[in-house]
């Protein structure tokens, strides 16, 4: 196991007693060959390697860009969100750690089995309503009195975020997140035994001038079918060979065609000076640098693509395609 990292305040101390002969380096030396122990608290068993922590704080992340987008377009005011941790604790010990009347959202993710808790603190939770309701998103703390127009509101809204998260999670498992519960009282919630290993991402949030945390719990039994999918192998393996759907394919070429684009035919170009613009007058003429033998440029958004030569077809006026200019340029540029 790597060693502890002291914070400064216990360098500084250690520092200090060195320097002052209360401790004596020699003795930490002999110590240090000494067989460390550690203790081994089998209530925290660690089931989540490091690697796959990363990849649940990777996706978190993403899933953080998403909701501070979607939810700064629903409240129409600033909001930030960051992943401030990941860790996995006994499920417990989450229940312990959250206040004891706050807004507990819990999902179904089916095809996953389980479901995950998300947890919102009073101070967002009460910011986000204020500003449904045409507030400055103000914070007040009245969670044993939610009506029900409140709880309506804020279910909405939490609800419509489902699609953030199941994008967010689409690089490991398509799942179909559904709201099934709404709560105020964690104590009425057990998904999990107590010792159940459970892993917590805990959000940063900022709404306007209100801050707070966002809490998401995992318990184990949900992410124990896609664990493998959770290592660095995976996501690398999964990049390199990740190939393009036919599907997919058809449906981008379709989307393409669709697209609008301005065509335009240029007849000719000619040049003049200021002056002969400013006395311009009916009849007069402008010579251009066209030859009625040579072949027009047909311009796609600006930019030419073909030569071409006028007619008609059906009596509306028309050009035909003679070759396609190379580059996209023009031969004297």
């Amino acid at each position: 196991m790597p060693d502890e990292v002291l914070s400064q305040s216990e360098i500084d101390a250690l520092l200090s007693a060195l320097s002052s002969g209360e401790m004596d380096a020699n003795q930490l030396k002999e110590e240090e060959k000494d067989k460390k122990v550690k203790v081994y608290d089998f209530k925290r068993a660690l089931r989540f390697s490091k690697d796959q922590i990363r990849s649940i704080s990777r996706i978190h992340d993403n899933f953080a860009r998403l909701l501070s987008t979607y939810f700064s377009a629903q409240l129409r005011t600033y909001v930030d969100i960051d992943v401030a941790s990941v860790d996995q604790i006994p499920y417990e010990e989450f229940i312990r750690s959250i206040p004891t009347m706050t807004i507990l959202n819990v999902y179904s993710v089916a095809p996953l089995d389980g479901r995950i808790i998300f947890e919102f603190n009073p101070n967002i939770a009460y910011a986000m309503l204020d500003r449904m309701l045409g507030g400055k998103g103000n914070s007040v703390n009245k969670i044993d009195t939610l009506t029900e127009i409140e709880t309506s509101l804020m279910s909405q809204l939490f609800e419509k975020a489902l699609d953030n998260l199941q994008e967010a999670w689409g690089t490991v498992a398509e799942i179909d997140p559904i709201l099934e519960d709404f709560e105020v009282n964690p104590q009425f919630l057990q998904l999990v035994s107590p010792n159940e290993t459970v892993v917590v991402v805990s959000l940063d949030t900022t709404i306007g001038e209100s801050s707070g945390m966002i809490n998401i719990c995992i318990p184990h039994v949900v992410l124990e079918p896609i664990i493998p999918k959770l290592s660095v192998h995976y996501w690398m393996q999964n990049e390199n060979t990740k190939e393009r759907k036919p599907e997919e394919y058809e449906s981008i070429s379709k989307n393409i065609e669709k697209a609008p684009m301005n065509l335009s035919v240029v007849l000719g170009k000619g040049s003049i000076t200021v002056e002969e613009l400013l006395f311009l007058g009916n009849d007069d003429t402008i010579l251009l640098d066209q030859s009625i033998d040579d072949p027009l440029v047909l311009e796609v958004d600006q930019i030419p693509k073909f030569y071409v030569q006028p007619g008609k077809k059906k009596s509306k006026i028309a050009v035909q395609v003679l070759e396609e200019i190379k580059g996209g340029d023009y031969d004297d540029e």
